[in-house]
């Protein structure tokens, strides 16, 4: 099968078209001929040798990919109610920039109605995150306020959706006028230029002095401690990346006063039960959003997969506003 494989550590034209032997779906697991894949920042940090591969996972990278059933373990297909030729997407832990990719049947959901392949192989990565953080680990509850940093990133465009259609007001942050713009026109109640306003101070304007019940945060770094200090009374801080930084100070009093909840959480080093219990919760809850039209796949461009590079250097350039997929 053609691949894309990072030949060493480094920057994207690292990235190399190559041939390799076809996976083999073993017990419990699905053969996918891939037709897109979603491109993710793990993607780029693997790429950079920072991010490393959990064992037994393939070694090219890729989380997220869409295509037809071509093979696999054909009772637990049937018993999970799918069958060859199916369209499907999938979480996986690796390999997803391929022809050819096996996952977990725990981690395949069927191709919501009416999207293309693109637009499913835009889903798994940032679908599985959001909703095991925002709304399992962070308990984001109907008529609260969440905080979405970074809202045009494929997290973010992801998180201000589904909080919207669970009934949550949104406050977005965003480096521009029109990344803010875009936010918005997906249903931001409020977005913040961080280039230009301090995003705390906005928060507790926007709420009163109140504060947001929920934030969820890629950077760490030094906006731990304005998150802390924006925080209403029992909130909840999820930090999912570290792109400002692992170090961080805060006033460790609020925590206490205000009962506050600073938690994380990485997903690919987790098991296939815990996945594959969220893509029950998301096939429950979200994917009837997604057939409505309530929710939509946001794709800001698609790459040839020979140009995965083009696509790593975008991402890296931060220019996008939503996800990046390559086409097989």
């Amino acid at each position: 099968m053609k691949a894309i494989e990072i030949s060493s550590p480094g920057g994207p034209e690292v990235l190399r078209a190559a041939e390799r032997a076809a996976p083999v779906a073993g017990g419990g697991e699905l053969l996918i001929g891939v037709t897109a894949s979603g491109v993710n920042r793990p993607d780029v940090l693997q790429r950079k040798g920072l991010y490393p591969v959990p064992p037994g996972a393939s070694d090219l990278p890729g989380l997220e990919v869409a295509g037809r059933i071509v093979g696999g373990d054909a009772q637990a297909m049937a018993d999970a109610g799918f069958a060859l030729g199916d369209r499907v997407c999938a979480l996986v832990a690796g390999g997803g920039y391929a022809e050819l990719c096996v996952a977990p049947i725990g981690q395949c959901l069927p191709t919501p109605p009416g999207l293309s392949d693109v637009e499913a192989a835009s889903l798994p990565e940032t679908f599985f995150t959001v909703w095991s953080n925002v709304f399992e680990r962070a308990r984001l509850q109907p008529g609260e306020t969440l905080l979405v940093q970074g809202g045009t990133s494929g997290i973010g465009v992801t998180a201000i959706q589904l909080a919207k259609a669970w009934g949550a007001t949104v406050v977005a942050t965003a480096g521009s006028d029109e990344k803010c713009a875009a936010c918005v026109a997906l249903g931001a109640d409020h977005a913040i230029n961080y280039r230009q306003d301090d995003f705390a101070e906005q928060a507790r304007r926007l709420t009163g002095a109140r504060g947001v019940d929920v934030i969820l945060d890629m950077v760490a770094g030094d906006y731990v401690a304005r998150e802390v200090s924006c925080l209403a009374e029992d909130g909840r801080l999820v930090i999912i990346a570290v792109q400002g930084g692992i170090a961080a100070q805060f006033d460790a009093s609020l925590v206490l006063r205000r009962r506050l909840v600073i938690t994380g959480s990485t997903l690919r080093p987790r098991t296939v039960a815990f996945k594959s219990a969220i893509a029950t919760a998301l096939r429950r809850q979200v994917w009837p959003w997604l057939a409505s039209g309530r929710v939509k796949a946001v794709i800001h461009a698609v790459f040839p997969a020979a140009e995965a590079a083009r696509a790593h250097e975008l991402m890296e350039s931060n220019r996008h506003i939503g996800k990046l997929v390559l086409s097989w």
